[in-house]
């Protein structure tokens, strides 16, 4: 069984995508981040950079009890590792895999990220903080959509890296991105959202989070975050 402390964010949709695709057992503990449940003292023990994902592994195979993993890409080699799938024990292709997924911790996902705060959030339009955000996000979706280019996946075979990368790309509209613009990322999207388990997932979202917005008092829980 596996504990999955989760939220309806692309990071969170990783992780279910997983799951769903592995058919491992889970069950999904909700952490409202718009209402501050990340700093719950018990999640704070699992995830202590008071962000969702985070797991509980009930049975890691050493036997030593619950096992607690934190950060979403760890977490899905953890999950690949544990099931043998989405994650070839040979190097070359899994450091392929391994590649793609770090380029979307490193990079797209920190890229839309600051996307997604400068133009929908912040209580200010600063023009320069947009159009830098915009363009880097345009910048890696070229990046993918040239590595799709004659592939099917982004590290060849179905991966963790198509799992890490689709919930970023999900928001394309608001992060002012067209997908005609990349037709390879575009026919890529397309396979992917065509997924049974991807759509399991996303449906286990829409149950999960039913207001998926951000009022001021959320904004001011997500965003006014100090080292105290």
């Amino acid at each position: 069984m596996i504990e999955l402390y989760y939220w309806t964010t692309p990071n969170g949709h990783k992780i279910t995508i997983f799951l769903e695709e592995a058919g491992l057992d889970y069950k999904i503990f909700p952490v409202n981040i718009s209402k501050g449940e990340q700093f719950n003292p018990d999640f704070l023990k699992i995830s202590p950079n008071n962000r969702i994902p985070a797991i509980r592994d009930l049975a890691p195979e050493d036997g030593a009890g619950p096992l607690s993993v934190f950060e979403s890409g760890a977490i899905l080699e953890y999950l690949a590792d544990k099931s043998g799938k989405f994650l070839p024990k040979a190097p070359r292709p899994r450091f392929k895999v391994l590649e793609w997924l770090y380029w979307q911790m490193g990079g797209l996902g920190p890229m839309a990220g600051q996307n997604h705060h400068f133009v929908q959030y912040a209580p200010e339009r600063i023009p320069y903080a947009m159009e830098r955000y915009v363009k880097e996000t345009g910048r890696l979706y070229g990046v993918l959509n040239k590595q799709l280019d004659g592939r099917k996946y982004i590290a060849g075979a179905y991966s963790i890296a198509d799992m890490a990368c689709y919930p970023w790309i999900v928001p394309y509209e608001r992060q002012q991105q067209k997908l005609e613009d990349f037709p390879h990322l575009r026919a890529w999207f397309q396979r992917m959202a065509a997924r049974p388990a991807v759509k399991r997932a996303y449906e286990k979202a829409r149950e999960i989070n039913t207001a998926a917005t951000v009022s001021e008092e959320s904004r001011a829980v997500l965003f006014g975050q100090s080292a105290r």
